[in-house]
């Protein structure tokens, strides 16, 4: 009889502890799962985040390539009116320029021809002997 009853209780404890490490390996894969769970949750904010961060990103950019367009096309019109502005001031004052030298230059000549044509009337000798020179 002891003996029956020792065995009894080697098996009844040997049959306890193996239940138990059955609840312990069930409350580490509830945990595991949980874990696994939060984690799986975790990654798929972090992806809508990114996802989010993404696209917010990429309209700035647009918005900014846009602007950043729009201006130069505004610098390069600005540019090239104010080109010809200065090409068309340049061309009128050279041509005002031109209009005085010439003006000038006339002057000086007809002052060079009554110049010269009046020493001509006043210093010329005949080429041909008069009358009275024979």
């Amino acid at each position: 009889m002891k003996i029956s009853i020792l065995t009894i209780a080697v098996v009844t404890v040997t049959a306890l502890a193996a239940f138990g490490q059955e609840g312990a390996v069930e409350n580490v894969k509830h945990g595991a799962k949980k874990a696994g769970e939060t984690v799986k949750d975790g990654l798929e904010t972090a992806g809508k985040k990114t996802k989010e961060a993404a696209q917010t990103v990429g309209q700035k950019t647009k918005e900014t390539a846009e602007t950043v367009g729009h201006k130069t096309k505004e610098t390069a019109q600005t540019v090239g009116r104010k080109t010809k502005e200065t090409a068309e001031t340049v061309g009128e004052k050279t041509k005002e320029s031109a209009k005085t030298v010439h003006q000038k230059s006339k002057k000086a000549l007809n002052k060079t021809k009554e110049e010269t044509s009046g020493q001509q009337s006043t210093n010329q000798a005949p080429n041909t002997p008069s009358p009275t020179d024979r």
